[in-house]
């Protein structure tokens, strides 16, 4: 009887310890199982330089959103974007892929716009700029194809 007991305990254990690395994953992944309650936005890029599925989308440091997915369309990076319910984006927002600290992880960051117009669900978000190429400065610099202004 008492082996019996243990090996109940054990099972139930190890039960709650699935639970938990499962609840955790979902958490700490920022995995979102049955979507969410916000809107969509896509936006062109000629370069995503590193952007990942479920990347942050940040105003002012603060999340409104994640890139939901990325296609090719038209020989440029068609970045879907799912914005939190109640943050309305202007259709003047300006995109840029940045990224945090030296050699972090990329997101987008939204410039606020001044338009009175704002970008409806499902909407293109016109001004998008792709990440700055280090390698590209680097070897602009070394070969000496610096531009003077």
């Amino acid at each position: 009887m008492k082996r019996f007991d243990t090996e109940v305990l054990v099972g139930l254990f190890i039960i709650a310890g699935i639970l938990s690395l499962g609840y955790l994953s979902i958490k700490l992944g920022k995995m979102e199982i049955i979507g969410s309650n916000g809107y969509e936005v896509y936006a062109d890029f000629t370069n995503v330089g590193g952007l990942k599925l479920g990347a942050q989308v940040e105003i002012a440091g603060i999340e409104i959103g994640r890139v939901k997915s990325m296609t090719l369309q038209d020989y440029k990076a068609r970045v879907l974007m799912d914005i939190h319910k109640g943050v309305m984006l202007q259709d003047d927002v300006i995109l840029s892929i940045k990224t945090k600290g030296l050699l972090g992880e990329k997101y987008v960051s939204v410039q606020p716009g001044a338009s009175d117009e704002t970008v409806q669900p499902g909407g293109r978000i016109r001004d998008a700029y792709p990440p700055v190429d280090i390698e590209d400065l680097i070897a602009k610099f070394a070969f000496g194809k610096v531009e003077e202004k």
